[in-house]
């Protein structure tokens, strides 16, 4: 019985709800409904003791039957306009209110909020409601702008390298081109057609990503064996610029999704690269740390990174140096950090301008079994 008092009193006052500290009608409207009953009962019984006193009851029964059910008709017909009127003012008002701001979001308008109704700062649940449809409309308002911004970023993306192949196919209908010139002319535009694929490439992988609930099943293998692979597959592009590339790799074993990772270190590499002068030094390490741990760095000696530019290297379309803008589409490391999060490792980066920059990834090693 205890049990039943106590859910229907949280059903009443919202106690399972921490944030709600107000009933759902306030001690005003309780009395004001109160005195109303109070007062109809009252007058009920000062006319039916008029009738007894003045002795209108023996002599007029019917009479006095007509004017109490006429009264008790008037004073339902008051009370009820009463609580229409309480109703009107807790509930349908602050609903019509939720019902335009929602039908606002529903029709794209996602700066649509509600002010609060109460003046106490007390919340009942209406209150409530009107916070978290405020959290949704800010949540939705910033999600729109995420995704115009990601829109706006793909369709300047694609059309760079697009305008670069019209262009240059167009120039070599010239018949009268040099050989020369010809052989340059589709060395670009083979140049802008892998960029284009790997844009599409990339855009699709993180879309994937996004998207992805369930994470492939982990596997166990050696890492310093991909780590290897993954830098052998970028050697024509550190050998083009002379870097010397240097590797200190321990024999360790992890338990991720291989292909996942090798994301990571793909575009980690081809970043390095990428920052790195002409005949430059990158360095790659794999070591154990405390704690069952795995460190994977990544050193280069570009041109290193300020604060700022360290603080959104992993947003989408995001290229702090823009002299190198033409060498990727600023979604690698935003893949990179996809993966990291969705594997559950660990990714931390070291820079200084003019220095070069680290990358530093922690994994867990695999448990023996």
């Amino acid at each position: 019985m205890k049990r039943k008092a106590e859910v229907l009193r949280h059903r009443i006052f919202g106690e399972n709800d921490s944030r709600v500290n107000a009933g759902y009608m306030s001690i005003k409207e309780y009395l004001l409904l109160f005195f109303a009953v109070a007062a109809i009962n009252g007058f009920h019984m000062v006319i039916y003791q008029e009738f007894v006193t003045r002795g209108i009851m023996e002599t007029h029964v019917q009479l006095v039957i007509n004017i109490l059910m006429g009264y008790v008709v008037l004073m339902a017909a008051l009370l009820m306009a009463l609580i229409a009127l309480v109703r009107h003012v807790s509930w349908n008002r602050p609903m019509r209110r939720l019902s335009e701001a929602a039908r606002n979001i529903a029709q794209g308008d996602f700066s649509a909020r509600i002010a609060p109704r109460r003046k106490d700062g007390k919340k009942d649940f209406v209150e409530v409601m009107f916070d978290d449809f405020n959290t949704m409309a800010r949540e939705l308002e910033s999600i729109e702008i995420m995704k115009n911004d990601f829109i706006a970023n793909v369709s300047h993306e694609i059309k760079s390298p697009l305008s670069v192949i019209q262009s240059y196919a167009t120039a070599l209908q010239n018949e009268k081109l040099e050989p020369e010139e010809r052989h340059e002319y589709i060395k670009t535009i083979v140049s802008s057609s892998q960029k284009l694929s790997t844009l599409v490439s990339n855009i699709l992988k993180l879309n994937k990503l996004e998207n992805q609930k369930i994470l492939p099943a982990a596997s166990c293998y050696v890492l310093s064996e991909q780590l290897r692979r993954c830098a052998l597959a970028l050697e024509d592009l550190w050998e083009q610029k002379n870097i010397n590339f240097e590797a200190d790799l321990d024999e360790i074993t992890v338990s991720y999704d291989e292909n996942m990772l090798e994301i990571v270190w793909n575009n980690l590499i081809a970043n390095a690269i990428k920052f790195t002068a002409p005949g430059g030094t990158i360095a790659m390490s794999l070591k154990k740390a405390a704690g069952g741990f795995a460190w994977v760095q990544i050193t280069d000696s570009g041109c290193g990174m300020d604060e700022e530019t360290q603080k959104r290297i992993f947003d989408k379309f995001y290229q702090g140096d823009s002299s190198h803008s033409q060498e990727g589409n600023g979604l690698g490391l935003a893949l990179v950090k996809k993966v990291i999060d969705m594997t559950g490792a660990e990714i931390t980066v070291i820079s200084r301008v003019g220095e070069g920059t680290t990358f530093t990834v922690c994994l867990k090693i695999a448990k023996k079994v």
